[in-house]
């Protein structure tokens, strides 16, 4: 098996290489500690050919496959750790499962000011009572006339506060065949947003409450018995989540051992000491373990959405692989590391996020013994 990326693949890293040293490296701890979303990096990207990557280009996409795009995820984050979080947002997520199944009248409509980088989109999914166990949601579409009424809220959405179009995971009817999802824009009458919610990472979540929100035949995205394709589409948004821990945990990597070859304790470089010489070891092999589980699971989708079972293996690998090589980097550098006044910190608190978001580490070693197995394992009591 050659590991040797392809001459398109390779000039495509370097040329996304190349556009985050000049436009997203200056800056990077300022955007980090920035609240706000960095819509200048954004358009940016959208300029830059880097926003619905994978989408076809007879759609206004740049027609590239899902391993280019966790090739441009790692050059962004390894350069610009807070920009790995705009490039997500167009091109995974939200994004990519309207890609996916979105009709050509919902595409025309939305994806125009999203590639242009004016706007995002987001995923409702998680309810109060429904986090892991997702189908327990109890937001509802009712049947009124030609379209449904939305009601029910959601929790624990990311860019909330910035996004202009919310795909809503919703019940049509009963059971998990009745599940299926709604687009909801900003501003439609009866739907409001929460107060800001602030998170370990620095972002912002705004509750979403839906009261009798009326959606029209064309922003229903997939009727009952969607479910099962709305998670094929999310685990994109896995293979994304993954990618950014893993990119975090390089990035931390390289911050300390820069560090460690020019830091002097008791006379000696860190980098001569043993103890520190095997925490880079033991970061090393769990970030290139992780890689080759994530790049596979990417260049086995090749034109189809990704395997569950190789993304779900890739997501625990990777979140596990960063949060290692973060937390290590950290001790490494000591408090420099633990300062604000470097992104080693940070870093560690994004990856906590992604270990939990997308999925749980413990919904995927779930996930990954069902594939094990060839059944589904239930968590429901009898």
């Amino acid at each position: 098996m050659d590991f040797t990326l392809s001459a398109t693949d390779r000039a495509f890293q370097e040329s996304v290489r190349g556009f985050a040293a000049r436009r997203l490296a200056a800056g990077r701890l300022e955007r980090a500690h920035d609240a706000r979303f960095p819509w200048d990096v954004a358009r940016s990207m959208a300029e830059a050919g880097l926003f619905g990557l994978m989408l076809p280009e007879a759609e206004g996409g740049a027609g590239g496959s899902l391993f280019q795009a966790v090739l441009a995820m790692q050059e962004i984050a390894t350069s610009c750790p807070r920009s790995a979080d705009v490039f997500q947002a167009g091109n995974f997520g939200a994004f990519r499962t309207l890609a996916e199944y979105a009709t050509s009248a919902q595409k025309e409509r939305f994806f125009a000011p999203l590639l242009k980088g004016e706007k995002i989109a987001a995923v409702a999914m998680t309810e109060p009572d429904a986090g892991s166990a997702v189908t327990d949601l109890k937001t509802t579409a009712t049947a009124d006339g030609a379209g449904y009424r939305l009601n029910g809220s959601k929790v624990f959405t990311t860019n909330s506060e910035d996004a202009s179009v919310f795909l809503v995971y919703c019940r049509f009817g009963a059971g998990v065949g009745g599940i299926g999802s709604v687009l909801v824009e900003r501003g439609m009458e009866g739907f409001r947003l929460g107060a800001p919610s602030p998170t370990m990472n620095g972002e912002s979540w705004c509750a979403l409450y839906f009261d009798n929100v009326f959606i029209p035949p064309d922003l229903v995205l997939l009727k009952e018995g969607g479910f099962r394709k709305q998670i094929a589409g999310f685990n994109v948004e896995r293979v994304g989540n993954a990618a950014r821990a893993l990119a975090l945990g390089e990035y931390c990597f390289r911050a300390a051992k820069a560090h460690a070859e020019v830091r002097r304790q008791f006379g000696r470089k860190l980098m001569e000491f043993q103890g520190l010489q095997w925490k880079f070891a033991e970061m090393r092999v769990a970030l290139d373990a992780a890689e080759l589980l994530l790049l596979r699971a990417a260049v086995g989708a090749a034109d189809r959405l990704p395997d569950a079972q190789e993304v779900a293996i890739a997501k625990l690998a990777c979140n596990q692989a960063g949060w290692l090589a973060a937390n290590e980097a950290m001790q490494v550098m000591g408090g420099a590391g633990y300062s604000q006044e470097l992104l080693v910190e940070w870093c560690l608190r994004k990856i906590r996020g992604l270990m939990i978001a997308g999925g749980t580490l413990e919904m995927m070693k779930n996930r990954i013994a069902e594939g094990i197995f060839g059944r589904s394992f239930s968590q429901r009591p009898e």
